[in-house]
């Protein structure tokens, strides 16, 4: 195989340390070889930089192990061109499983060029993907307790969903905070806590809540209300934080915005994904199957088998 880098490095990357392998050499003659391993403590991976930088090493590979190679990749990536390797396209030869051995092969083949990076974003990128992940998470979470709620209400007899298309609007809410309260909820209290848009009439609402709720279930009520109380608290305060890293990108919100079907909240998602700079990518063709919503070819003896599109996973 034909040399493309003089002077690059494998690192084989564990929870605990990374050891690390440098070609160096002319791109016509056999390179040389030199091994260390290293702690991964920040102690440890600055010198493993050191060490890098004293051999002059342009270029470093490492596979995208779990999330061990980020704490590498933040020390490394101001000081060489770093190359991230999906597992899966440099397996080596079998039989030749140690960790010296493993680092060495992804050496060879960067050397050789054979490797393609994932894509890893900028920084603010990067935090920015945290950020939507996270509130993804919470929204997911929340659900489930409204969910939770629901069931506790239907235990109790209380028949709310049946009248209120959303029992979490300011109506429900306002009737659910009576009911966690232990308040007898008469008929000119229950026309003051419903909202003069709402379509149901006040007789099918004071039958709905006509239910058998015990103390159990007001107990239940109140430990889901609470934590959904305090998931919608931690949304709110993600998406502060949200808007703020998106003030660079304001521009691009405003063109993904104008796609049918994209708000804001999904425009973030996109930039937090995939970034805003689509020249890392090759071509459209590139993008969909970074993202998963390609399949794959499978041809086998002439004839081309179906292929599901492969889900990647990002970082």
């Amino acid at each position: 195989m034909e040399a493309m880098i003089e002077r690059c490095a494998g690192l084989d990357v564990h929870q605990e340390t990374v050891v690390a392998c440098v070609l160096f050499g002319p791109l016509d003659k056999k390179p040389k070889t030199s091994n260390e391993t290293f702690s991964t403590t920040t102690t440890g991976l600055l010198a493993l930089s050191d060490w890098l930088a004293t051999l002059q090493v342009s270029d470093v590979v490492m596979e995208s192990t779990g999330v061990y190679w980020k704490p590498i990749w933040n020390i490394l990536e101001d000081s060489f061109h770093l190359v991230l390797a999906n597992a899966r396209h440099v397996k080596n030869v079998p039989g030749r499983k140690t960790d010296v051995k493993d680092a060495e092969w992804l050496a060879k083949l960067l050397r050789c060029g054979l490797i393609e990076s994932n894509f890893v974003p900028p920084e603010n990128i990067r935090d920015l993907r945290d950020l939507t992940r996270y509130r993804k998470k919470l929204i997911h979470h929340r659900t489930s307790e409204q969910n939770r709620i629901h069931k506790i209400l239907q235990d109790a007899n209380i028949k709310l969903t049946s009248v209120l298309s959303d029992i979490f609007g300011v109506s429900g809410r306002r009737i659910l905070e009576a009911i966690l309260n232990g308040e007898k909820i008469e008929t000119d209290g229950l026309r003051k806590m419903v909202d003069w848009r709402t379509k149901a009439s006040i007789t099918d609402i004071a039958n709905a809540i006509n239910g058998r709720i015990r103390r159990h279930h007001r107990d239940m009520l109140r430990y889901h209300w609470e934590h959904m109380s305090y998931l919608e608290k931690a949304i709110k305060e993600l998406e502060k934080q949200i808007d703020q890293l998106l003030s660079p990108y304001r521009k691009e919100v405003e063109l993904l915005d104008g796609i049918p079907g994209v708000n804001k909240a999904a425009a973030a998602t996109f930039i937090a994904e995939m970034g805003v700079d689509m020249s890392v990518f090759k071509s459209a063709k590139h993008l969909a199957s970074w993202a998963g919503v390609s399949p794959g070819n499978y041809e086998s003896a002439g004839k081309k088998k179906r292929v599901k599109p492969h889900k990647e996973t990002k970082h």
